[in-house]
């Protein structure tokens, strides 16, 4: 009886383990093709064929291309949050010094074989602009980005931190846009350049000076 019961552990851990394997091959083929080519462009058997696994078992797994594409956005915008999260915090520093990391992290990834622009904005560009699926997983994915960037405009100091991030996240859009369409990691420079004016003294709030000997108040 406890042999046929490990045995049957066994079994069950093997299949699990192979379903963890294959969902990873899947949303890995999936995630390249549908960045590369397109969503609507990428067609099940094309899919299955990168990953080396059957239809049935996608199907199984996903139980649909439209469950596929979602799963595919949230996991490459997590990936995508902690890499530029990190980017910016890695190095330590002041607020603005991780502000300013921004350009140059996008740089990098712009310069990547693999660069192909943000799937958020690829997935919604592609649809129907009045289907809300795709716009929300992407405004989902923006929330995060800007409270991060917003909670470093509120420690530098900014006036309005709310609207620095907001003016950041715009620049940031247009930046993988431009680099997209041009194949030129260097727009990040000049989108960085823009950001700089940004960080000007007019843009934070001067420090409040302390009252007079008079203003006191004994304790």
């Amino acid at each position: 009886m406890g042999k046929s019961v490990s045995k049957r552990k066994a079994v069950a851990a093997r299949a699990a383990g192979d379903e963890e394997s294959a969902r990873g091959r899947l949303l890995s083929a999936a995630t390249h093709l549908f960045c590369k080519n397109g969503i609507n462009a990428t067609g099940i058997d094309a899919i299955i064929n990168e990953a080396g696994t059957a239809k049935t078992t996608l199907y199984k797994l996903f139980g649909s291309k439209t469950n596929l594409v979602n799963a595919v956005l949230e996991s490459e915008g997590r990936a995508w949050r902690e890499w530029f999260i990190g980017a910016m915090e890695d190095g330590g520093g002041d607020a603005q010094a991780k502000l300013t990391r921004i350009f140059p992290a996008l740089k990098r990834w712009f310069a990547e074989e693999r660069f192909y622009g943000c799937p958020f904005i690829n997935a919604v560009a592609e649809h129907d602009k009045d289907a809300k699926q795709f716009r929300n997983i992407a405004l989902r994915h923006k929330k995060v980005v800007l409270a991060h960037i917003e909670k470093l405009a509120a420690e530098m100091g900014a006036a309005e931190p709310q609207v620095l991030a907001h003016q950041l996240a715009l620049l940031i859009d247009g930046a993988i846009v431009a680099a997209m369409v041009s194949r030129d990691p260097g727009v990040a420079d000049t989108a960085g350049l823009a950001a700089s004016s940004l960080f000007g003294p007019s843009k934070v709030k001067k420090p409040k000076r302390a009252g007079s000997p008079a203003e006191l108040v004994a304790v």
